[in-house]
């Protein structure tokens, strides 16, 4: 391991030929009000002027109409979401969840903005650090903890874990790194094959985008025309590998050759709402895919299983954490505004963790399934075949 320390500090780190080329702003707070806030009315602020990046393409307004009841409705959903996580986090130390369990604190920002923008007959399809789509799109906190728990009122039956759950509305957690993206391909190709006007978004991770079968779907796509936005989230660390040391090309919009691009502020929640709304309306006017890039961070590792601070130090993540962080940057939105007062926030804040604490304990007397359904949901009902092999000749089951 020495050895391979020496080698790669012996690699030189890239160094940009353009090193005065403007880059994407990741603040969490950076819009301003761009007239006075209302309490009963749409009013209009202004991103950040770097808060988008396109490639081939214009970049979406930096103009937004946003109302105090969204901002409240998205400040709660993040803290609900976190909320979650944590006590997902705190369950796993305890022993209680077993397995793969990926946690998304630090990018709220991306699953709340995106659902803010789309409906659910709009298809969100993703890879295993999924949790917050379950709860946003027609689950329940209850639904996703009792999952992860492996009880029967999990969102998949107790049988999927953190890595695969579905709704009606969100196509799943995936756990096979980058599959999902040509998944997301055939859904939207559904929709324009029904000429229903709906988007797919089809999401993966910095991580994933080195993945053949990404460019693949990129491919096929454009050769269709198919309405599909393909979204990155860039946070910055595929599992313990730096975005540098994996990626000839980190500017993960550009890669889609002759497919536009969008680069956005994954950190600021109302850039993330005003980007995924541009490129719903890009997809369903019928001009091709999309590729969009979120700049977001994770506070924790990889995985469970990863300290998350062996290949990055702590003073980053604290830095981040410090002064990007999406929750504080939307909480200082609505308090400098005047739309509400720090201790309506605290009390959103504490109503989040009641509703989480309750949701868990419920979760936590369900039931485990029981053996009978590891024979189920194998097959579609009504196309399983008479009779199903075991691990060994002697097992089996007989519908």
């Amino acid at each position: 391991m020495a050895t391979l320390a020496r080698i790669r500090s012996a690699v030189p780190r890239r160094v940009s030929l353009q090193p005065f080329a403007r880059t994407i702003q990741t603040a969490a707070d950076s819009t301003q009000l761009h007239q006075d806030a209302s309490h009963s009315e749409p009013f209009s602020v202004k991103l950040h002027e770097d808060s988008f990046r396109g490639y081939r393409t214009d970049t979406p307004s930096l103009d937004v109409e946003v109302t105090k009841e969204n901002l409240l409705k998205w400040y709660r959903q993040m803290t609900v979401v976190r909320r979650m996580e944590q006590a997902a986090d705190a369950l796993y130390k305890q022993k209680l969840i077993r397995g793969f369990c990926h946690l998304a604190i630090g990018q709220e920002a991306i699953s709340v903005g995106l659902d803010s923008a789309t409906t659910f007959d709009d298809n969100i399809i993703s890879s295993y650090r999924t949790h917050p789509f379950v709860i946003l799109r027609g689950g329940t906190i209850k639904s996703l903890i009792g999952e992860l728990l492996g009880r029967v009122c999990g969102v998949s039956k107790g049988k999927g874990g953190s890595m695969h759950v579905f709704t009606e509305a969100f196509q799943g957690g995936h756990g096979i790194v980058g599959a999902q993206v040509p998944l997301g391909a055939g859904l939207a190709f559904a929709e324009q094959y029904l000429g229903r006007k709906n988007a797919t978004f089809a999401m993966y991770g910095d991580g994933a985008s080195n993945q053949g079968q990404v460019f693949e779907a990129y491919n096929m796509a454009k050769l269709w025309n198919l309405p599909c936005v393909f979204v990155c989230e860039n946070n910055k660390y595929g599992m313990g590998t730096s975005a540098e040391r994996s990626s000839m090309n980190t500017e993960y919009y550009k890669r889609g050759d002759v497919i536009p691009g969008l680069q956005v502020n994954g950190m600021d929640i109302i850039a993330v709402h005003q980007a995924t709304k541009w490129a719903k309306e890009w997809v369903t006017s019928d001009k091709g895919p999309l590729l969009v890039e979120f700049v977001t961070y994770r506070y924790g590792g990889h995985s469970m299983s990863d300290p998350g601070t062996t290949y990055r130090t702590r003073e980053e993540i604290q830095k981040i954490r410090s002064t990007q962080d999406p929750i504080r940057g939307l909480q200082r939105y609505i308090t400098d505004w005047g739309l509400a007062a720090e201790e309506d926030l605290k009390a959103i804040d504490k109503e989040a963790k009641a509703e989480v604490d309750a949701a868990v304990e419920e979760a936590k007397a369900s039931p485990f399934p029981d053996e009978k359904e590891l024979w189920t949901d194998i097959y579609s009902a009504g196309y399983e075949p008479p009779f199903m092999r075991g691990r060994e000749r002697e097992e089996g089951f007989r519908f």
